[in-house]
Formats: structure tokens, sequence, C-alpha cells
């Protein structure tokens, strides 16, 4: 096992296949600070899911899991994993959700093109980490990537939340809270377990009631990265961060 820190939380990780051994580099630690929590799949585990998944290999089914247990364990430090494409533009945010083959790793690709690759940074392709640390909201690149290995293990202050249906005309909305809580649960690992899940839904809302959420339909032409910045950009609050205090 090695010791990382992921979404600043110590994590003793156990890596056994390729992906995962590719992706969790960047993510190293030499800290003294007590281990957080641990993820150490066996051989069997992943056997039996190799088996019942056997499209999968058993490094995907590694890669997969481990992502699965990370995002059960961040359910205990005020955090989650949202199934999301984030991406980081000037010191703020933008996270463009929405189920697979809907284009959000598309969008955060557009942004790149329209403000440049230098100025946009992709903090995680598929699985970003939130969590409310000292009031504030925050983003944070994982090991877990989805498809795409384009992830940094970054910070950065939460700007807004956009989910993204396809549509030939280009149109953004504030979601309402009732919306946006069917959105959140729909694009997060929802738990078991009936304590994580109280805390998940205490966190959701917490996210909901101070932070930006919308609802998008867009093409692929640059007017809709206009419109998308214009619109989330105009919740800005101070220097990015949101109190997200009770």
């Amino acid at each position: 096992m090695y010791i990382y820190k992921i979404a600043d939380l110590i994590v003793n990780l156990q890596t056994h296949g390729r992906t995962l051994a590719i992706q969790s580099p960047p993510y190293l630690s030499d800290s003294t600070r007590s281990v957080d929590f641990s993820i150490a799949l066996s051989e069997d585990f992943l056997r039996q899911k190799q088996q019942e998944n056997p499209h999968l290999s058993m490094d995907e089914c590694e890669y997969i899991f481990t992502g699965a247990d990370f995002c059960r364990h961040l359910l205990d430090h005020d955090g989650l994993v949202l199934h999301a494409s984030a991406l980081a533009y000037e010191g703020r945010a933008f996270l463009f959700s929405a189920p697979c083959g809907t284009g959000k790793s598309t969008h955060a690709r557009l942004w790149q093109e329209y403000f440049g690759t230098d100025k946009v940074l992709i903090i995680n392709d598929d699985k970003p980490a939130l969590r409310c640390v000292d009031s504030a909201f925050y983003v944070y690149g994982t090991p877990w990537s989805g498809k795409s290995d384009q992830n940094l293990n970054v910070k950065v202050p939460l700007q807004a939340i956009c989910f993204l249906e396809q549509s030939s005309n280009n149109w953004i909305e504030k979601s309402d809270s009732k919306t946006s809580l069917k959105l959140m649960l729909s694009q997060t690992l929802r738990p078991y377990d009936i304590n994580l899940m109280e805390n998940l839904l205490s966190l959701v809302d917490k996210l909901i009631r101070h932070v930006p959420i919308y609802k998008m339909g867009c093409n692929t032409g640059p007017e809709a990265v206009e419109m998308a910045y214009q619109a989330m950009l105009s919740d800005k609050q101070g220097d990015g961060s949101f109190v997200c205090s009770t």
C-alpha cells in the first residue's frame, strides 16, 4: 500500500492493476498525518466482480470499485463525488454533469477551444470530488476519471454546477431546489448504508442552498460556451467561494 493525498484526505490505497497504477502517482504523499481511511480490495472480491461483469477486466474492476469505495468514504468527510466534467477557469471551478453520452466532456473541451488550453484546465473529466471545507465548497481532482486520463491533483473553489442536455438551441436556466436535488442524486453514488445516505442528503441540501445550479441545453458552437460562462459567472460571490455553513 502507498499513502496518497486525495481531496485533502490522507488515503492508504492498495493498487494492483495497470490503470490505477498509472493514474495515482500524482496523488502520492509523504504526509505524516494520520490516515483518514484505507482502500484495499481483495483479489477474491475483484474476481467476484469480474465474474459478475464479464465485459470488464480485473484491471477495470479494480479501477471502478476502488473509485466507488472512495466515494463512500468521502461521505464521512463532508464530500461527494459527482459524475461530471470539472474545469478550472480564472481561479474558479465550473462543473458540467450529465448522463453518459450527453456531451459533458465535449462541452468542457469547447471551453478550452474558446478560452485557450493554457487558461482552462480539466480538473477531472468524469469523477471530481466536492467537499465543504472551512465553510466553502471546493472541487478536487481524483485518480478516477472514467475512460479519460484527464485529472489534476488540484483544489479549486466551486463557482457553479450545470446539468446538460442536448439541444439544437442554446438555453440556460437556474434550477429550482426540487429539480436540483433530483439531478444531483441522479449523478452521484447513492449508498445503501442509512448513515451514509443521511450524510449525502445533508451535504446535497447544503450545496443546493449555497451553490448556483443550472440546467442547460446547448449545441457545440462557441456561443454555448459564452452563454454558460456569462450565466454561471453572474453568481460570483466575493472570491468565488460559497459559504456553506448551516
